[in-house]
């Protein structure tokens, strides 16, 4: 029996790990659960799971927590960091969006937890602390995102050092047949209606300006341990191949599944073992064919952007990564357009200073510096 904290358990990430768990309450036991504000769906989950401890970062209304339910109860900016060093945990899944998971999985990791990881931004803020960290504490970072967790079983088919190239995949998001010159219009519920994937409203938005795949390079740079040049993108409408690896006799390996997130985070809490999964299996004789393409950088300018940030290392890919979050929140309330993200975002690029040897204390203060940058920049930027 597995015992499981899980941040951000009220998002997309976290209630499917929430039913993966429902599927196989013999191998998993829920310890704790920690949410943003959204009370009312986590005390349905205590109710269901009976968590040791849970707790919301932002506790904006009570919270009707059962009245039979005799665990912990917790609230406030801690919470994340006090449920991520629970000693009883075997796994942390972190679930969080943006920026707000760097601390607690450090934390997790230098308590002994394995990690099983969908926050991006937290190998792309800090991929070098993280991985050192890991290492040092001998923890297992295993990926929930579907292109890494599909690397990751491509990888056994030989040595790292017959690596030629990862080729991560990519849908092309709901604008793939856009005319490039309507795109920049484009509205949130535009770019909210993915055509495939079923994720939560940021990493949406990212796939939709395939600002996610820069953020995926930089984490497979960091996770696999290899070249930024080395990791490639092809775009692949259909969504069947996850993504493959290429080794140095020229056999591509590659991973094929449905488009459902229960996949990858069930092989990441029971891994390396494989557990009957809850997702439709896939029918190989329903396929139409399959097409892949080089992306193209005028449709996504934001991809370039994220490579590039790659390229130069240190603090810059904390600092875009940063940006964009604030970007895509002021989109996502209406405040800039949609083709203000990629122009804002290259304009906030040429203010920073990347700072190569970084630390957690750089880092948070790349974090506010370009939350400063971009707030600044949307100043002459928002919408009536």
């Amino acid at each position: 029996m597995k015992s499981i904290v899980i941040l951000g358990s009220t998002g997309s990430i976290g209630t499917q790990c929430l039913d993966v768990i429902r599927q196989h309450k013999d191998r998993f036991r829920v310890l704790g659960l920690a949410a943003g504000a959204n009370g009312r769906l986590l005390a349905k989950q205590v109710e269901e799971f009976r968590p040791r401890v849970c707790g919301l970062v932002e506790a904006k209304e009570p919270t009707p927590l059962p009245a039979d339910w005799e665990g912990e109860f917790l609230s406030g900016p801690e919470v994340l960091s006090a449920l991520a060093v629970l000693p009883e945990a075997d796994m942390v899944v972190v679930a969080t969006v943006g920026a707000a998971g760097l601390d607690p999985t450090l934390q997790a990791i230098a308590s002994g937890k394995d990690i099983a990881i969908a926050n991006k931004e937290v190998l792309v803020m800090a991929g070098d602390l993280a991985i050192a960290e890991a290492r040092k504490h001998a923890v297992r970072l295993l990926p929930i995102d579907s292109e890494h967790s599909a690397v990751l079983q491509c990888l056994t088919a030989g040595r790292r050092e017959e690596i030629r190239s990862i080729i991560l995949t990519a849908s092309g998001g709901p604008f793939r047949r856009w005319d490039v010159e309507r795109i920049p219009y484009a509205t949130p519920e535009d770019a909210l209606a993915h055509p495939t994937w079923d994720m939560g409203p940021k990493i949406t938005i990212d796939s939709a300006t395939m600002f996610n795949k820069g953020l995926e390079i930089i984490e497979a740079h960091h996770l696999f341990d290899l070249p930024v040049d080395r990791i490639h993108v092809l775009i692949h409408p259909q969504s069947i191949v996850h993504s493959m690896v290429e080794y140095c006799d020229g056999s591509v390996i590659a991973q094929l599944g449905t488009t459902d997130m229960r996949t990858p985070i069930q092989l990441a809490l029971s891994y390396p073992e494989r557990l009957p999964a809850p997702a439709e299996p896939l029918d190989l004789t329903q396929l139409a064919g399959l097409e892949f393409m080089e992306p193209d950088m005028e449709r996504y300018p934001c991809l370039e952007l994220a490579r590039e940030a790659a390229h130069i290392g240190g603090t810059m890919p904390a600092f875009l990564s940063v940006v964009n979050e604030e970007l895509v929140a002021a989109f996502l309330g209406h405040r800039i357009g949609f083709g203000a993200i990629p122009d804002l975002m290259a304009q906030a690029m040429e203010r920073h200073t990347p700072i190569q040897d970084y630390s957690l204390q750089t880092i948070h203060e790349t974090d506010r510096e370009a939350r400063m940058v971009a707030r600044g920049l949307m100043g002459g930027q928002e919408m009536d």
